[in-house]
C-alpha cells in the first residue's frame, strides 16, 4: 500500500517519522524532514508502521543531494541525505527524548541538562578505519563491500567517501590485490580491515581469516604497496557475532597501526577498539577532564578503558589511575602506550562489573562501556565505592538514558550532558555525561 506523508523529523535510527491521517506514527526510510513524500507501507501494527520513500513529492529544506552513489545502498551512512545541521539538531533531540522517556527526567530541566551537538569539522572523509566484508560471488570472483542494511548481502563498493583520503579507494585496491592473491582457491578470508592515520602517516591491512594455512609470504609481498601499508596482519577467528580471535601473525611490517591524540602516540592492534574519528575523540577526553576536574591528589579509576584513550589524558593530571580492560590485546596496547608516554598506570585486565568492587574508595570515575551500558549491579557498586564525580560515555542513548536513571536511584545526579557527533551521515551519537554525587 502506498500513501501520501509529510515528514516531521528523523528517529534515532536510520529512519525518518510522518504521521499518517490517523495520527499514527509512521517510520520512513529515506525520508528528511519537511519532506512531502509518497510512502510504500510495508509493515502495520495497531500503534506504528513502516515503510520507504518512493517518490520525493515536495523535498523539504533539510533534504540535500547525497555525495556518495552507494548512499542509502550499503547502509554506512543513512542520513546522508539530510543536511548536517538537521543532523546536529535531530542527535540533541534524541538525547532529549530518552531522558524524558527512559529515563524520566522533567521537560525543562532536560532542555537545560543537555547541551547543542558538538559538530565535527570533517563531514565527510572523517573515518580512520573501513571495515569490509569479504566473500566470492557467483562467478567465483572475490567481493569486497559492506552489508546493506538489516541483511547479510554484500554490497560492492570501489571507494568510501567518509573514509580519510588515503584509505578511500581502498576497497577497490584490496579487492584486485586479493583477487590475485587467492585465485581460483579459498583463503579464508572473510573480513578485510583498514586503518589510517592522517597524523602518524600509519596505515594497517588487517586480513580476518579462518584459522588454517595461509599464504603469509605471497600475502605480504602482493599487499606490499597496496596503500603504502606500514603494517599488514593476518587476524585468526571463525566468522560469527563472537569473533574469539585464536591469534594474530604479522606478516609485514611493525604489525600494528599508531594513532596521535590529545598529544599521546597510541598504539592500537588489529582487534583493539580505536574510535575511528580522531579529531571528535579528542573533544569526548576534553569535554570528559573538564567535567571530572581530577587533581593530582585524586584516586580515579577508568572501567573500559580500551587502549588508553582516557586512561593516559587522566594519568598526566593525577597520580593514582585505575585501568581496567577485558579484552588482552587492549591491556597488552594499554600497557605499551603508559610505558611510551612514562606515566604509572594500574592496569587491570578483567571485566569492570567485577573489579570496581574490589577498589575501594574513588575520587572520581570515568566509565565507557559498550552500547550496552552499564552491567546489571554496577551502579550499586559505583556508589559503594562513592566518587564524588563520574564522567560516562555512552555510544547509545537509549542504554544510557536507562544508566541515568539507576544512577539516580542510587544518589547520582546528572549535572550535563554534552552529544558529540563522531559519526556524520549517521544516525550515530556519542554522549558525554557528568554525575554528581549527592
Amino acid at each position: 500500500m502506498q500513501t501520501k506523508l509529510h515528514i516531521d523529523t528523523l528517529a534515532y535510527g536510520s529512519a525518518a517519522i510522518g504521521r499518517d491521517e490517523g495520527g499514527r506514527a509512521v517510520f520512513v526510510e529515506g525520508g528528511a524532514p519537511g519532506d512531502t513524500a509518497l510512502v510504500e507501507i510495508t509493515e502495520e501494527r495497531k500503534s506504528f508502521a513502516r515503510g520507504h520513500v518512493v517518490d520525493v513529492l515536495q523535498p523539504g529544506e533539510a533534504r540535500v543531494a547525497p555525495t556518495c552513489p552507494l548512499a542509502g545502498a550499503c547502509g554506512g551512512c543513512s542520513w546522508q541525505h539530510v543536511a548536517y545541521s538537521a543532523q546536529l539538531e535531530a542527535k540533541r533531540a534524541n538525547v532529549v527524548s530518552q531522558l524524558r522517556r527512559v529515563a524520566h527526567v522533567d521537560a525543562l530541566e532536560v532542555e537545560s541538562l543537555v547541551a547543542a551537538c558538538v559538530p565535527s569539522k570533517r563531514q565527510m572523509g572523517y573515518r580512520n578505519k573501513l571495515e569490509m566484508a569479504c566473500e566470492t560471488d557467483a562467478q567465483g570472483r572475490l567481493q569486497l563491500g559492506f552489508r546493506k542494511p538489516g541483511s547479510h548481502e554484500l554490497c560492492p563498493a570501489n571507494a568510501c567517501p567518509l573514509a580519510h583520503r588515503t584509505i578511500e579507494k581502498a576497497p577497490k585496491a584490496l579487492r584486485g590485490a586479493l583477487r590475485y592473491l587467492q585465485g581460483s582457491g579459498d583463503l579464508g578470508i572473510y573480513r578485510v580491515g583498514v586503518r589510517s592515520s592522517l597524523r602518524t602517516k600509519d596505515t594497517e591491512i588487517a586480513l580476518w581469516t579462518r584459522p588454517g594455512s595461509f599464504p603469509r609470504a605471497a600475502a605480504a609481498k602482493t599487499l606490499a604497496s597496496t596503500l603504502k601499508a606500514t603494517s599488514i596482519v593476518r587476524v585468526m577467528a571463525e566468522e560469527g557475532s563472537a569473533r574469539a580471535v585464536k591469534g594474530v601473525e604479522v606478516l609485514a611490517g611493525k604489525g600494528h597501526w599508531t594513532e596521535d591524540l590529545c598529544g599521546f602516540t597510541y598504539r592500537a592492534s588489529a582487534p583493539s577498539f580505536f574510535q575511528v574519528n580522531t579529531a571528535q575523540a579528542e573533544k569526548l577526553v576534553e569535554l570528559a577532564l573538564e567535567g571530572l576536574q581530577v587533581t593530582e591528589t585524586d584516586r580515579i579509576a577508568d572501567l573500559y578503558c580500551g587502549v588508553g584513550t582516557f586512561t593516559l589524558p587522566l594519568a598526566e593530571r593525577c597520580g593514582d589511575v585505575l585501568a581496567v580492560e577485558s579484552a588482552g590485546s587492549s591491556v597488552r596496547d594499554l600497557r605499551a602506550n603508559a610505558d611510551s608516554a612514562q606515566l604509572w598506570v594500574d592496569i587491570i585486565g578483567g571485566d569492570s562489573a567485577r573489579e570496581l568492587p574490589a577498589m575501594g574508595h574513588l575520587d572520581a570515575l570515568l566509565v565507557d562501556p559498550p552500547r550496552s551500558g552499564l552491567a546489571d549491579g554496577v551502579p550499586a557498586s559505583i556508589a559503594k565505592a562513592a566518587p564524588q564525580r563520574l564522567a560516562y560515555i555512552s555510544c547509545d542513548p537509549c542504554t544510557w538514558a536507562r544508566d541515568v536513571e539507576r544512577l539516580s536511584n542510587e544518589g547520582y545526579r546528572l549535572t550535563k550532558a554534552t552529544p558529540v557527533d563522531l559519526f556524520p551521515q549517521t544516525f550515530h551519537c556519542e554522549v558525554v555525561s557528568i554525575f554528581q554525587r549527592a
